[in-house]
């Protein structure tokens, strides 16, 4: 069992993102779980510990808002989600954490600057499908390999100008799916053992707490400050990516 004062220093903050960012109130946030936990243990290690954390705040964001969530839009995504995850399993050897730490936070940073650039409209927009199928891929693979997902996602939710809570439903649904399809790889790969999971049962209620302070301010927040905020969280996400990717 892990011991470190500063592990539980950093861990604890961290399972609180998790937790805000299955709410969906905190954008993409929550990928910065495994950079504060990689300050006092091994990168591989802090993504093992931050999985089990993924799967109780998927458990208590499914239970608050599933009834909420986009089946037109989750047909598209799934499937690619699923494919991207087995991508990210055959990849983990060629291309590691950082390299696509890097390249997510590019492609984040891309993503708000356009949006600056080119005010979007107002009026709700479906993008193609091969765009969902695109940003499901991405996603199932970014995920794999350092639990970065989020942003693929929201580059293809963001312009429907869904309510806050189908939008947060919808994710909600993706990554349980994508998370529970991760485990079976990362046992293979040795990242399943009993450091790694007692930390994670330590860690699970500041998860829960974190959906449930989420859940509740979501659905009292309007929605111009719920895409603000989730572009805030993207720019964090986005810079705080790119830094690990180039140092």
């Amino acid at each position: 069992m892990i011991t470190d004062p500063l592990f539980y220093a950093v861990a604890v903050p961290a399972a609180l993102l998790v937790g805000l960012g299955k709410s969906g109130l905190a954008g993409g946030l929550g990928m910065l779980a495994v950079p504060l936990i990689a300050l006092s243990v091994p990168v591989p290690q802090a993504a093992a510990i931050v999985l089990p954390l993924l799967t109780v705040g998927d458990l208590f964001g499914l239970a608050a808002l599933i009834r909420q969530r986009d089946r037109a839009v989750l047909r598209i995504l799934l499937p690619s989600g699923l494919v991207g995850i087995v991508l990210g399993w055959l990849l983990f050897g060629v291309l590691s954490a950082k390299a696509m730490a890097g390249i997510v936070g590019v492609m984040t940073l891309g993503f708000l600057a356009q949006r600056l650039l080119f005010k979007p409209s107002d009026e709700a927009r479906v993008p193609p499908r091969w765009v969902g199928l695109l940003a499901g891929t991405v996603s199932g693979i970014t995920s794999f390999a350092a639990h970065a997902g989020g942003p693929p996602i929201s580059f293809y939710l963001l312009p429907m100008r869904l309510a806050p809570t189908v939008f947060a439903a919808t994710g909600a649904v993706f990554f349980a799916a994508i998370n529970a399809a991760k485990w079976l790889p990362y046992a293979t790969l040795g990242l399943i053992d009993w450091t790694n999971m007692s930390a994670a049962l330590l860690l699970a209620p500041c998860a829960a707490l974190g959906v449930w302070i989420g859940v509740h301010l979501l659905r009292r927040i309007p929605m111009l400050w719920f895409y603000r905020l989730v572009s805030f969280g993207l720019l964090v996400t986005g810079v705080k990516l790119l830094w690990d990717g180039l140092r």
